[in-house]
């Protein structure tokens, strides 16, 4: 057992994470560290986009109490932030409007599935300590988990899939074990608004399961079929339990038990998982992973498969869906290269394929742990939507980046009454969020503005991987809105146009004094690129420039230089060495603009380098300086970077990104890896025209199918 390490399967808009027995057993040996006061959660959660849950408050909250005044060069300005206070990350509750503003809605763990013994009719959980023998496999090639231990003497074997199309795990189990008292238990729980856990096991009275059935299923030829209903407040779902030869049945409020026949040495049941599209819980996303759909029917699918169970048509799906996922997009090998560190880079490029496909492809951008536990209550942070989805564009695998980019036209008028109220045309993007776009109160979210420019950044990379009018037309608005905002929200002054204040740039560490910061160096560059990308879709579009964009993107103020390398702000202190290095990206995520001197930024990456505090870092630090590095035609500096044997640069055997106990996996430092190997491999714009320009020269560097970057 690695508690810090158990593997999924999933889809993109629903994933289910094991442990060794293929289920979830033992949800209490892979904690989620617990926080100060706050228990400890748990790594194997069963998520889904639309499982969302709120806690009814005790009297109406708005944000209005949380709206402060800011001044800025145009005048007041109000701005949501919080009249509480945040200590590590968590409220004190001094008001209780903005706690429960900043935890409802939350993400929802639906079901808790694991196994369980009965002993002389009674029925206790398993413990590690009743398994020996244990060998997990996840197949990436069929998305399927086989695990195999033993119990009480008996051997075990587990298949555990998800269907690509439906929110449907396929669970098979073979063993003598199951005549001898091996059954599996479904347990529901409350919604939880503590910050890392999805589930809350202490107010059964607060929520209601009601199993029915069985019922025959025709669309599952033959197979029995009972739905346990779920209602949790506003929140409502089902849970379809299907198979042949089971035995079903409620045995407490909110566990449900299912058994094999007497005397059966196999037991195979699907559990689909329905959104009722009532209140927090949302209608399922159209989202699908790339590549052809076998026809496999199971579900509430005509029967096409005679003869198969439920759960064997889950597993086939899987199996006939994976193939062809890696079959499409890009690829790179580095196998010839005879280097320890090739082989790891490019375990941790495969794995994190497969975990972005499964947790970041969904219909609304992902929260930081993915599908797998909560971070932040399971709400999503815009700013990181970048580093959790571009690379799909660039793999060429659009497909799995449309889904959570067209959220934004769900989230315009929301975002347009932002900007109006605070005096700008066009759309002000929030920043810590849920379904419905509200932003939550803060001291340091709503004062960002990085997150701004990445629906340009993410459509035209879209329009790259597909340059075609269709692309163009459907997200021309979030575009030009986003645009809108960013050249109202840059004012002009006698040195040019400048940003701010107040704001916080994309390094955070300014937030006490971010009613005085000004021209972050990254956002400076940004700006300036993302106005002239939105100036070429209106060129593609056939339609009139807007003068004002490029007015100010030819104007903006160039960042702050001190001691021959960039600040990260315009003010004092200019540079802190804690949090993000963000002042590399303005080369390196973004290509060369008139802001940026290649010399000054070389000279910026050595000083990071040298001995900026990495434990402060996060794991998308690491891709940035690489792409860096990459850009300045430094490749060594480039691998070293990815590769840098630093705490929050650590890939787990599953292949997550480990930050710290509370949060121990982070999709964008797996979503910012793609990216940069992506670019280092194909290359850029009016880049070096050799083969994998930011690989060293001594590699062997094989890659296809990758969509060059900016």
């Amino acid at each position: 057992m690695d508690p810090r390490s158990p593997v999924s399967v999933g889809n993109g808009e629903f994933a289910f994470t094991v442990d060794l027995t293929g289920l979830q057993s033992f949800p209490v040996d892979y904690p989620v560290g617990a926080r100060d006061d706050l228990p400890p959660g748990t790594l194997l959660g069963t998520q889904a986009q639309w499982g969302w849950h709120s806690v009814p408050p005790p009297e109406p909250y708005h944000l209005t109490g949380s709206t402060v005044l800011y001044d800025s060069p145009r005048g007041p300005v109000p701005y949501v932030d919080m009249v509480g206070e945040i200590v590590n990350d968590r409220e004190t509750d001094t008001s209780l409007a903005e706690t429960w503003l900043r935890a409802n809605a939350h993400r929802l763990d639906l079901g808790r599935i694991g196994f369980r013994w009965m002993d002389n009719g009674t029925e206790r959980p398993l413990t590690p300590a009743d398994i020996a023998g244990t060998e997990q496999t996840l197949d990436l090639w069929t998305g399927t988990v086989t695990s195999r231990f033993t119990l009480a003497g008996h051997t075990v074997t587990v298949t555990t899939a998800c269907h690509p199309d439906r929110d449907e795990l396929g669970i098979r189990v073979e063993s003598t074990a199951l005549a001898a008292g091996l059954v599996v238990g479904v347990a529901f729980p409350y919604g939880s608004e503590a910050w890392h856990d999805a589930a809350d096991w202490n107010r059964p009275e607060s929520h209601s399961t009601t199993l029915q059935g069985p019922e025959p299923s025709p669309e599952n030829c033959g197979a029995a079929a009972w739905t346990a209903r779920r209602e949790l407040d506003a929140s409502r779902y089902q849970v379809i339990i299907s198979g042949q030869d089971l035995a079903v049945e409620q045995t407490e409020r909110h566990q449900i038990r299912v058994a094999s026949a007497a005397d059966a040495t196999t037991m195979e049941v699907s559990l689909a998982f329905v959104s009722a599209g009532d209140g927090d819980c949302l209608p399922r996303g159209n989202n699908r992973l790339t590549g052809p759909t076998p026809e496999v029917g199971s579900g509430a699918h005509a029967c096409t498969d005679v003869g198969l169970s439920p759960a064997r048509r889950v597993e086939n799906a899987s199996a006939a869906y994976w193939p062809a996922f890696w079959s499409s997009g890009g690829a790179i090998e580095l196998d010839a290269t005879d280097a320890p560190r090739a082989k790891e880079l490019e375990r941790r490029i495969v794995l994190s394929q497969y975990l972005t496909a499964i947790n970041c492809s969904g219909s609304l951008p992902p929260q930081e742990t993915g599908l797998v536990c909560n971070s932040w209550r399971g709400r999503f942070h815009l700013e990181m939507h970048w580093w959790h989805a571009a690379h799909f564009a660039q793999w060429n695998r659009a497909e799995l980046l449309l889904p959570s980019l067209r959220w934004y036209s769900t989230v315009l008028e929301t975002s347009r009454q932002t900007a109006k109220a605070q005096g700008f045309d066009g759309v002000r993007w929030p920043k810590q969020i849920g379904p419905d776009g509200q932003e939550s109160p803060s001291p340091i979210g709503t004062f960002l503005i990085w997150q701004q420019p990445h629906p340009i950044y993410l459509a035209e990379l879209v329009y790259r991987a597909d340059p075609s009018r269709a692309v163009l037309e459907e997200f021309a608005e979030i575009v030009f809105e986003s645009a809108a905002f960013m050249a109202g929200f840059a004012h002009p002054t006698s040195r040019g146009f400048e940003l701010g204040p107040p704001l916080i740039p994309a390094q955070e560490s300014y937030g006490s004094i971010r009613a005085e910061v000004t021209n972050p160096t990254f956002e400076l560059a940004y700006w300036q690129w993302a106005l002239r990308i939105a100036a070429d879709w209106r060129h593609r579009l056939g339609l009139e420039p807007v003068q004002e964009w490029s007015k100010v993107a030819d104007a903006m103020v160039p960042p702050r230089v001190i001691d021959g390398v960039y600040a990260a702000i315009d003010v004092e202190p200019f540079t802190i060495r804690t949090d993000h290095p963000s002042m590399l990206c303005a080369l390196g995520v973004l290509p060369q603009t008139d802001l940026i001197d290649p010399a000054i930024m070389r000279a910026t990456l050595l000083d990071v380098l040298g001995d900026w505090d990495w434990a402060s870092t996060w794991g998308w630090d690491y891709p940035v300086m690489a792409m860096t590095a990459a850009r300045l035609g430094d490749p060594e500096a480039a691998v070293d970077a990815l590769l840098l044997g630093a705490g929050k640069n650590t890939v787990l055997p599953n292949g997550h990104n480990r930050q710290t106990d509370s949060l121990p996996l982070y999709l964008p430092g797996n979503g910012g890896l793609l990216a940069a190997v992506a670019l280092m491999a194909a290359g850029w714009d009016n880049g070096p025209d050799h083969h994998a320009p930011g690989f060293p020269a001594d590699w062997t560097v094989a890659w296809e199918g990758l969509v060059q970057a900016p």
